[in-house]
């Protein structure tokens, strides 16, 4: 598939992915502001917080207080993210949380021990008590994400047979539920992704699983972020997440330098796709107001690129009001 989608969709993430990498907490008030200004932008689905472990994320300890302290904008979604049970009862039982249903898989065993304390193997069997808590609260499951689905800083390039492997596992356990897995989330947790691998994983995951919805989860870590999204339209995926201003980054991957590029920039990719003609409904504009936003509650240069050149629109404007002058 080679055309391009004429209408594409990012997923926010830089609230919950940027902050609880960095080394120092930040205030409620600020984060909640960063919340409201990215909801104004015409994001539909904005990703805050997660329930994890205050001791090994301390950054994420106060998400109980953070949900309910954002003035919600109507037709945005407000989610958060859990690894376990725990996690999934603390987002049940908190104010504001637009719960979305998920299943979690690893397709790195070294991985899922540091990021969930145990093999990739055990986990996807959890994945059945999951369910079970989600039918008991009468609730479907939206997504299922597979983590380091392109491979990994502690074991390498990843078979893309397992992720496919998960894949098919989250469909078989919503298909006993009477419905077939609705996303799966194919994440390149550590930036291990180039085009040609995404473009090889997308197409058995489409062939594997042809009534689920592909959602990329992309990392920008060694540069090749905007490339893999372009492999991505190519592929025909319309749904990205990504985090304002170039945010992010798994704090259990072994990053290196925490200071370095992190997940897809959200405003420089939805320039990108103006760019190409394929519409976002984001202001491009008050997105950038955002990253701006985000850079100054950070206290440091961040990685957008548009962050220091803007777009291109006040550039045309003045060549076209010089051709008339």
């Amino acid at each position: 598939m080679s055309d391009l989608p004429s209408r594409v969709e990012f997923r926010e993430e830089g609230v919950r992915e940027g902050f609880q990498i960095e080394a120092r907490a930040y205030p409620l008030a600020d984060r909640v502001r960063l919340v409201e200004a990215l909801a104004e932008t015409g994001l539909h689905h904005i990703q805050v917080a997660s329930f994890v472990s205050p001791k090994a994320v301390p950054n994420m300890a106060d998400s109980d207080q953070f949900f309910p302290a954002i003035r919600k904008k109507p037709g945005v979604l407000y989610s958060a993210l859990w690894l376990n049970e725990r996690g999934y009862l603390r987002a049940r039982d908190t104010a504001g949380v637009d719960l979305m249903p998920r299943l979690v898989y690893y397709a790195s065993d070294p991985f899922c021990h540091r990021n969930n304390g145990c093999s990739a193997v055990e986990l996807a069997e959890r994945q059945a008590g999951w369910m079970r808590m989600y039918v008991a609260d009468r609730l479907r499951v939206e997504t299922a994400t597979v983590l380091a689905a392109f491979g990994c800083n502690f074991e390498g390039d990843i078979l893309p047979e397992r992720s496919v492997k998960a894949g098919l596992a989250a469909d078989a356990l919503c298909r006993a539920q009477g419905y077939t897995l609705p996303k799966i989330v194919l994440a390149d947790t550590m930036g291990w992704a180039n085009p040609a691998s995404l473009k090889r994983l997308v197409g058995m995951v489409r062939e594997a699983l042809p009534d689920t919805t592909i959602v990329l989860h992309l990392h920008d870590t060694r540069g090749l972020g905007g490339a893999n999204v372009l492999a991505g339209l190519q592929m025909g995926v319309t749904l990205f997440d990504s985090s304002v201003a170039g945010l992010g980054g798994c704090p259990f991957s072994n990053p290196g330098d925490t200071t370095a590029a992190g997940n897809i920039c959200t405003e420089d990719m939805v320039f990108m796709c103006q760019e190409m003609g394929i519409e976002t409904g984001v202001n491009l504009d008050a997105l950038l107001e955002c990253a701006h936003l985000a850079e100054t509650i950070i206290g440091r240069r961040l990685n957008g690129h548009l962050l220091r050149t803007g777009g291109l629109a006040s550039f045309r404007a003045a060549w076209a009001a010089a051709q008339h002058a």
